[in-house]
């Protein structure tokens, strides 16, 4: 049988485009994945040079796939309350928090960031999977008075040790003073946007929201160039490389419906708030785990073996086999070559039992990768280690913006 390496994308009109798709193009789209029903940008030819762009200077992306639900009426604050696991009454206005959204198992349906707009007015910016029905349908039996829709907004994120210098020229000095996991409504040329200070990097960055997107996002996409053009900004996807080397989960991934907070190790302290007075969906199920311990663990590992790809997160792994004594115990759910620790580490599901730092397992790999290693099952040991890999703080995306990256680079940014 005759495989074809390369077949073909067909731009169907099911499948939606996002409010930059068009703007997004003209900078060479090498590969779209599909993300919340929508074509999304997955790398622009050369993902390890966007890799060393985003660490080194200030990058662009198309993140309009990022559907955003907005939540709003008399009882949207108890409503939205109900919907996640945090405790919303620690939530300010102006403010943002990274969530989860549970079932009444304790599954995760969706892991956005939230956005607190007014005292009764949340924007969920989603991650990859369907919640507008979701919310709706809670809704209809939750007796509140809110409105759920889906609204005409669109982001694109702005990256790097120098996006506060873009910034600061796209939108004025206040923006200095958006805190991290913070908010700023601006005007950029008569475009209404909203300004966070969040970024799916563990870098320093900001993500724009424009409003009336429908209308506003290539206009907005063009003065972001702009403004970039000083500091070597350039367009890339998502950097999947240091999504893994800062142990953020991807939805779809490491994290879907069959799995819960406490496995992937994000129960037991702030994202899961079972002292608050309020109840959320989940609530009882997560009571339960928490008391019984999680059955399995999200643990970081280094793993042997050939350098892997640039971009293996599920899919394109395919769920690489854990094994341990001779027996399957789980799978790999991301993994990278990082090339910074100059290893191969990913994200992987096992055994709660088996999850202390320097447990070793060996990981097939060979099979999932085809042409890159010899056909056939291909095992390599593998470790377990702390996860984050890099900057497990996160002091580096908290930094003072003010002293990073303010003048303009003598040339382009990145190693191109």
């Amino acid at each position: 049988m005759t495989v074809n390496p390369n077949p073909q994308m067909l731009l169907y009109p099911r499948i939606r485009k996002s409010p930059f798709f068009y703007a997004s193009r003209r900078h060479g789209v090498a590969m779209y994945s599909v993300y919340n029903h929508t074509y999304h940008p997955r790398h622009y030819g050369d993902p390890l040079a966007e890799y060393w762009a985003l660490l080194e200077g200030v990058t662009l992306w198309d993140v309009g796939v990022e559907r955003q639900i907005e939540i709003s009426g008399p009882d949207a604050f108890d409503f939205t309350n109900l919907l996640v696991t945090r405790d919303l009454s620690k939530c300010k206005v102006g403010q943002c928090k990274y969530v989860f959204l549970c079932d009444q198992h304790g599954g995760i349906l969706n892991d956005p960031i939230l956005l607190r707009l007014e005292e009764n007015r949340f924007w969920l910016s989603l991650a990859d999977s369907d919640i507008l029905l979701w919310a709706r349908g809670v809704a209809t039996h939750a007796g509140m008075d809110v409105r759920i829709e889906e609204i005409d907004v669109g982001p694109v994120q702005v990256q790097g040790p120098r996006s506060y210098a873009v910034m600061r020229d796209l939108v004025g000095d206040a923006v200095a003073d958006i805190r991290y996991y913070y908010l700023h409504d601006f005007t950029i040329d008569g475009i209404e946007v909203t300004v966070s200070r969040t970024g799916y990097t563990g870098e320093i960055g900001y993500e724009i929201y424009v409003h009336h997107a429908s209308r506003d996002a290539e206009k907005l996409w063009d003065r972001v160039l702009a403004a970039g053009e000083p500091y070597g900004l350039r367009v890339i996807g998502p950097c999947h490389l240091r999504r893994i080397e800062g142990g953020m989960l991807a939805h779809g991934a490491d994290i879907t419906v069959d799995t819960n907070p406490f496995e992937v190790g994000m129960g037991y302290d702030w994202m899961v708030d079972l002292e608050q007075e309020a109840d959320f969906i989940g609530k009882d199920a997560l009571t339960r785990i928490k008391a019984d311990g999680p059955r399995r663990m999200l643990v970081g590992l280094e793993i042997g073996g050939e350098r892997l790809g640039t971009y293996n997160d599920g899919s394109m792994i395919d769920a690489f086999a854990v094994h341990h004594d001779g027996e399957e115990v789980g799978k790999v759910t991301s993994a990278c070559f990082s090339p910074r620790l100059e290893k191969n580490i990913g994200l992987a599901l096992v055994p709660a039992a088996l999850s202390a730092v320097g447990t070793s397992f060996m990981v097939d790999v060979g099979e999932r990768l085809g042409a890159r290693l010899p056909s056939g099952q291909e095992l390599v040991e593998a470790t377990v280690v702390p996860k984050p890999f890099i900057d497990p703080t996160k002091e580096q995306p908290k930094s003072d913006v003010t002293a990073l990256g303010a003048g303009a680079p003598s040339g382009g940014a990145g190693r191109a």
